[in-house]
């Protein structure tokens, strides 16, 4: 079994792709627009919306996360959860939570936690929360 997350940007999905592609080296692995629907359906795709983007798959290094514009409503509310970005070390940990939190808010500085040497949260510009976290040796030894 496996669980995605969906991401619905609600109008600003290409802008959010590129920032991804840039900030964490995320690729674009699958996109289409609502131009390209195979079969549309009249009043599916939203009013002046045939160039956003009806649905995308990007990998995120080993984790897929799709991703659309929606409904083109230009209102995206991401809230009640967030995604935790496993970082390989310290200096990962430091750049891919500068490059999110570029145009958007610290919620916790990067700190060493008491299950981490270096942890922190903060919500992109996009209002994605993300929570950035270096693995400890000992909590990797007791995950295996």
């Amino acid at each position: 079994m496996t669980i995605q997350p969906y991401l619905f940007f609600d109008g600003k999905c290409e802008q959010a792709l590129e920032f991804y592609k840039k900030a964490i080296g995320a690729e674009v692995k699958m996109l289409m627009r609502w131009k390209d629907h195979p079969e549309p359906t009249p009043g599916m795709i939203p009013a002046g919306a045939e160039n956003k983007i009806m649905h995308a798959q990007v990998e995120i290094g080993d984790t897929v996360v799709m991703a659309s514009d929606g409904q083109c409503q230009g209102k995206p509310d991401f809230q009640g959860f967030a995604l935790a970005l496993h970082a390989k070390d310290e200096a990962d940990a430091k750049r891919l939570f500068g490059a999110l939190s570029d145009g958007g808010q610290v919620q916790m500085p990067l700190a060493k936690t008491f299950f981490s040497p270096s942890f922190g949260m903060l919500t992109d510009r996009f209002g994605v929360s993300w929570m950035v976290i270096v693995v400890s040796a000992e909590a990797a030894r007791a995950a295996a």
